[in-house]
Order: C-alpha cells, then sequence, then structure tokens
C-alpha cells in the first residue's frame, strides 16, 4: 500500500566523520543549515531548535509570555496543541472555515479576551490559512500572531513562502515525517530582530556565548545569566541532516505539486467528493486533501485500491487535557469530512528510482 507519509533521507557522506568528530554539539553544519534556511526564506530572523515543542517554548520566552489564553484551531497535529499547553498556555479554541481546515477569521474576535496572549494560526496539513486576515486582527488587537506551520514547509500564500509572510513569529517542525525532517527539530522566524536577539539568548540556557569565557576557557563570574532559557540548542548531527535535506528541497516540492495535479485531474468531476482549493494558495502537498460526503466510504475505497487515505488528526477539543470539550459547528462539518491522499515524494516512482531521481 502507498503510505500517506515517509520519511526522506538523502545520501550522508560526511555522518561517519561528524559523528567521531567529537563535535556533536552545535557547530559548523547546523550554522549553515540555519544560513541556507535564513536565505530560502529571505531573513536574519531565524533560529533552529533542537524540536518544534523547544521552539514553542523559545518562542513564548521570547514574547515575555509565561500564562495566559491562546486563541487556536483544535483542528491541529496533536504536538502542536500539546507544546503550548505544556508551557503553561490555556487553549482557547476557535472555529474554522469548514473548507478549508483553518481559523476562520470572520468571528474570531469573539473568542478574544483580556487573557488572551496570541493567536495561533494553524495552516492544516500544508493548506495555508487566511493569512491577511488573521494577522490584521492581531494588529487591531494588539495581540501578536503566531503560524503554526509544523506540516506547511514550502507552502506559498499570495505567492510569498510561508514564513515571508509578515507574521510576528512562524514556527516549523522538522521531525521525521516533514519536509525537510532532521530526525527532529525546528524552526522559529521572528519579525522583530529585537526578539530573535533575544531568542538566541533563551534557546541556550540564557547564555551570551561571547560574554561567557575569559581567555583561560573559564566561565566569567561577570557574565550574569539574566533570562530564563532552554537547552534547545540543534545538534551537528541533526544540522548536517537538514543541510543535506535543503539540496533536494525543491525538488521534492515539484515532485508533490505534479502528484497533486494528478489528484485533481482524476477527481475532476467526481461525485461526492470536492478538492481543496483556493486560488491566494499553493500549498507543499504534504498530504493531497478532499473532502467527501462519506468519509469512512471514501477512506477505505482508497485503501482498498492500494492508498493509504486517513483523516489525519482528530480534532484537539475531543481531548480532555484541554478542559471542557467545546462544539465548533465548522470544526465539526471538516472533521466530518476531509480526507488526505497521499501525495509525498515517494508516489512518482517506485523507492530505487526515486532515490536515483534525487
Amino acid at each position: 500500500m502507498i503510505p500517506l507519509f515517509k520519511p526522506y533521507m538523502p545520501e550522508l557522506p560526511m555522518m561517519d566523520s561528524i559523528l567521531h568528530s567529537g563535535s556533536l554539539a552545535y557547530g559548523n553544519y547546523t550554522k549553515q543549515f540555519e544560513e541556507c534556511l535564513r536565505e530560502y526564506f529571505g531573513t536574519p530572523n531565524l533560529i533552529v531548535t533542537n524540536s518544534y515543542s523547544s521552539a514553542v517554548a523559545v518562542t513564548l520566552a521570547a514574547l515575555g509570555i509565561e500564562k495566559g489564553e491562546i486563541v487556536a484551531s483544535p483542528m491541529a497535529c496533536l504536538v502542536s496543541s500539546q507544546s503550548f499547553l505544556t508551557n503553561g498556555m490555556k487553549m482557547k479554541w476557535a472555529d474554522i472555515d469548514a473548507k478549508s481546515g483553518t481559523l476562520k477569521p470572520d468571528g474570531i474576535k469573539k473568542y478574544v479576551s483580556k487573557e488572551t496572549k496570541a493567536i495561533v494560526h494553524n495552516h492544516f496539513c500544508g493548506y495555508p490559512g487566511y493569512i491577511d486576515e488573521i494577522n490584521a486582527i492581531g494588529q487591531e488587537l494588539g495581540i501578536p500572531v503566531i503560524d503554526d506551520g509544523i506540516e506547511c514547509f514550502g507552502s506559498e500564500y499570495k505567492g510569498k513562502k510561508i514564513g515571508s509572510c509578515n507574521t510576528d513569529v512562524t514556527i516549523f517542525s522538522l521531525s521525521a515525517v516533514r519536509i525537510p525532517n532532521c530526525i527532529e527539530g525546528g524552526i522559529v522566524i521572528f519579525k522583530d530582530a529585537a526578539i530573535f536577539k533575544k531568542s538566541l539568548v533563551i534557546r541556550d540556557c540564557g547564555i551570551e556565548r561571547n560574554k561567557f569565557r575569559d581567555e583561560m576557557g573559564e566561565i566569567r563570574k561577570e557574565c550574569d545569566i539574566c533570562l530564563k532559557g532552554y537547552s534547545a540548542m540543534m545538534s551537528e548531527v541533526n544540522g548536517y541532516i537538514g543541510l543535506q535535506q535543503m539540496q533536494d528541497i525543491d525538488t521534492i516540492l515539484r515532485a508533490q505539486r505534479r502528484q497533486a495535479d494528478r489528484w485533481k485531474n482524476e477527481l475532476e468531476g467526481g461525485k461526492n467528493i470536492s478538492v481543496m482549493e483556493r486560488t491566494e494558495i499553493n500549498p507543499n502537498y504534504w498530504v493531497f486533501g478532499i473532502l467527501a460526503s462519506d468519509k469512512k466510504g471514501c477512506i477505505q475505497k482508497y485503501r482498498e485500491k492500494g492508498w493509504y487515505a486517513s483523516g489525519v488528526h482528530l480534532n484537539n477539543n475531543e481531548y480532555s487535557v484541554f478542559g471542557k470539550e467545546q462544539t465548533l459547528p465548522g470544526v465539526l462539518e471538516f472533521y466530518n469530512h476531509f480526507v488526505a491522499l497521499p501525495c509525498g515524494w515517494w508516489v512518482e516512482k517506485k523507492e530505487e528510482k526515486c532515490r536515483e531521481k534525487f
């Protein structure tokens, strides 16, 4: 059966050398990876972390958020929601557009209170949401907007990459089934340069490295630690994998978009199924999303044909860890109809040929 997800891994000629180098912490390869990403997104204000959860923790600390409410869509990966919850935030669920799976701009203000510290805008399964509208609401209310790009690296909104859309903060995951993947890791992009500089210290235990040690390499008593920080630096191993992945990222995205075009042609005019499309977005097609009148029947039909179709996520307001369940009509409608079809780089050819191509 053709899988819905499959980790991509390029050739890693220097891995053995790195593993036996004695230098496994954040180093030259990880710094090169960061620079490659900064060039890709066209911004200097970018850091990598050792996990998506660490990326969330560093983001909240850099924004000065310690507790309060986060307005977010429950139709998201559980990792997204749990990462905010475990960092002391309360999730305030907002309704979504039943056609896109992302936050519905109309009416979002009713979920905002004096306890609201940020709006988290999830771009569901690689399909960008209504970025301009949500950002405008955040600016009007004086609340930062965090683009949750956990599944949407390479997706575009109005011709711009997610991460380059003037949002206050954008977070990506680099875990095994994402593209690119470092086996584990995260990316944070800040609009504000001062907050970015603060994040560099926070992700490294509050240490300013250029002041931390004296000429003998000993820790200076005069170097104060004045910020709470995390041990969130990406290792040299993960950074090297990420750097190698970036050499192939455009090829991977092109392959996924070609497969998406095939799905569109095959499904055009089909009964009881509609393709998720909006003119202003260009998804990365982490999956190919459709809305089916009979969700269970659709999943079964495609699995019988050898395609591992799935609903992917359960809306997080079903989980008791987040508090009392809240009924949201758009969320319910979307969940009842969304089906994901395999659309990854592996679909075009058999694994051996695909490996040769990349």
